[in-house]
């Protein structure tokens, strides 16, 4: 566990000094760029931009999945590293995974918000714009503009980055073992496909994973 978190740390650290390094709200061409992002005018964009741009919302969303059921484990309230994570990526993210503790219980009950990030639907919905947002980027992007871009646009070089950084920790940060072991999950398989499949791997696997259960042990307590 310790050493994965040393991972993560150097990850963050070297991350956030790259990005200040570059400084991309300093350059002319970010703030128009992330305007026709928003404003969806990608008749403007190569396709790949703006792929890559809400892939960056998928992935805390798949976070989240995870991290809401832990965060009523933790001293850390997962809300604002999520929130911090759709703008900022790991930025935001990798304090929570570094400074939270192993917990693999789940004690209490559902609200309506961790009942929706628990949800196999929520996941189905994720894999299902994951693969449109893929399908329009092979059909309409432009892969030798997008590597021209990716050298000299410092946004789309952070944002890459970004995306390819939040493959990366899925499989490495304790968050995701922790969050087999309240399931009941304990075939290590699962753990290597998600490992070996980057994106759709956790994409899968929230498909897939069985609810959480309720515990009403301290329910009954107050009874």
């Amino acid at each position: 566990m310790a050493v994965r978190k040393i991972i993560l740390a150097i990850i963050w650290l070297g991350f956030t000094a790259y990005t200040i390094w570059l400084a991309p709200l300093d350059q002319p061409d970010t703030l128009p760029l992330v305007v026709k992002l928003l404003t969806f005018q990608y008749g403007q964009l190569n396709a790949i931009i703006p792929t890559i741009f809400w892939l960056m919302g998928v992935w805390p969303m798949i976070y989240g999945c995870l991290m809401f059921a832990d965060g009523r484990m933790q001293n850390l309230r997962a809300w604002p590293y999520f929130i911090g994570a759709n703008f900022t990526g790991v930025i935001c993210l990798l304090p929570y995974l570094i400074l939270r503790k192993p917990h693999q219980e789940f004690d209490g009950q559902k609200d309506k918000s961790l009942d929706f990030f628990d949800r196999r639907s929520t996941g189905i919905f994720l894999l299902v714009t994951t693969i449109s947002l893929l399908i329009y980027a092979i059909i309409a992007g432009n892969w030798q503009d997008y590597i021209y871009q990716f050298q000299t646009v410092h946004f789309v070089h952070l944002i890459s980055l970004d995306f390819c950084l939040m493959c990366l920790t899925f499989p490495l940060t304790d968050l995701f073992d922790d969050d087999m072991a309240r399931r009941g999950i304990k075939d290590t398989r699962i753990f290597r496909m998600v490992a070996l499949l980057p994106l759709f791997g956790s994409l899968l696997y929230i498909c897939l994973r069985p609810p959480l259960q309720s515990n009403l042990s301290s329910l009954l307590q107050l009874i």
